[in-house]
Formats: C-alpha cells, sequence, structure tokens
C-alpha cells in the first residue's frame, strides 16, 4: 500500500527498524511517545510489579510495559503503546509468543500522565481505548497522587491515596494507591 509523506499504514508503521525510542500510530502518524521521568518509571515498575504478582497467583493474564496495542480509531489503524496492559489468556492464549504488537484489545491499559500531558488529553486517550474495545483504563496522576478508573458501562472514579484500587475484571487485587507514590528508599 503506498503512503503520502506523512501517512503511514499499519503494516508500514509495524516494518519500521526497532530503536531506542518509542513511537505510536495515530491517525496513520507516527508519534514519539514522551521519554518516562524517574515517577513516572518508579510507578510504572510499582504497578508492574504488583499486576504481575497477582497475574502469577491468579493464573489468568500477562501484564506487559510498553507493548504497542492494535486497535481502530476512527476508523483507522492505531497502535498506541500503553504504559501498562493487561490481557487474559482467554483473549490471547499463554502460548501466544508472537514478537509482535497485541493483536486484541486487552481488558486493561493504563497511562501515566507525564509531565508536558494533561488530564484532559488522558481523559480524551481513555474515551478513545474504550470506544476501540478496551474495558477499562487507569489513568495516573502523579501531581494529584490519584488513579481514575475509566469503565465502558460506567462513569469514572477517581480513587485518592487513601483509597485501594480493586475491581471486577481483577479479582481478588486489592491495590493501595498511597503505595504507588509512596518516597523511595533506594
Amino acid at each position: 500500500m503506498s503512503r503520502t509523506p506523512s501517512k503511514f499504514s499499519l503494516q508500514e508503521f509495524l516494518d519500521l527498524p526497532a530503536g531506542n525510542d518509542r513511537y505510536e500510530l495515530v491517525d496513520g502518524e507516527i508519534r514519539r511517545k514522551m521519554s518516562p521521568k524517574y515517577r513516572h518509571s518508579t510507578i510504572q515498575l510499582r504497578l508492574l510489579l504488583s499486576l504481575n504478582q497477582w497475574c502469577n497467583r491468579a493464573l489468568c493474564g500477562r501484564v506487559r510495559p510498553e507493548w504497542g496495542v492494535v486497535l481502530q480509531k476512527h476508523g483507522q489503524d492505531w497502535v498506541p503503546v500503553p504504559d501498562l496492559t493487561y490481557i487474559s489468556y482467554e483473549k490471547l492464549p499463554v502460548e501466544w509468543e508472537e514478537d509482535e504488537p497485541c493483536p486484541t484489545p486487552p481488558e486493561l491499559v493504563i497511562e501515566i500522565i507525564s509531565p508536558g500531558q494533561t488530564f484532559g488529553e488522558m481523559t480524551q486517550k481513555a474515551t478513545d481505548y474504550l470506544l476501540a474495545g478496551i474495558n477499562r483504563v487507569w489513568i495516573v496522576d502523579t501531581k494529584a497522587q490519584s488513579v481514575t478508573v475509566f469503565g465502558t458501562d460506567e462513569l469514572p472514579q477517581t480513587i485518592w491515596s487513601d483509597g485501594t484500587i480493586s475491581d471486577i475484571l481483577l479479582p481478588e487485587l486489592s491495590l493501595p494507591v498511597a503505595s504507588l507514590f509512596a518516597k523511595t528508599t533506594g
């Protein structure tokens, strides 16, 4: 498939050489993801460890950082790269180990607001994720020390640092929000 100088097809995007920078495909354009800073990467690590531990206990799926997801947005291919992605073994079997983007909408994506991004921008991205078939989106606000949970059939719910994240999508997960923002000791 041919392209105009500024538009890329899904296949052209997927065929780009790997590098150290992370890119997303949005409206046929390649957009560079923001480079995470210390606080962002610390929260991402804490979420990854907590969710991975839950996945290992529940034997129900996998969680991965910075894994592109092939979706549709306004009828066009869209490949966002969420900070974290959870997909169940029901949607993507345990045997699947292809070296490619997630081929189907996962149950949960998590985005951590980076410097230069706004909560409003991330709310729009959460809406786009939900419209693309993702069941749940968590937006982590490092400044407000909160996690806002977006779902397909419910109003967004903000959980502050004195609250705990629990979700029927992730049975028996109990994640104190304060643990994400605790001061590092090392």
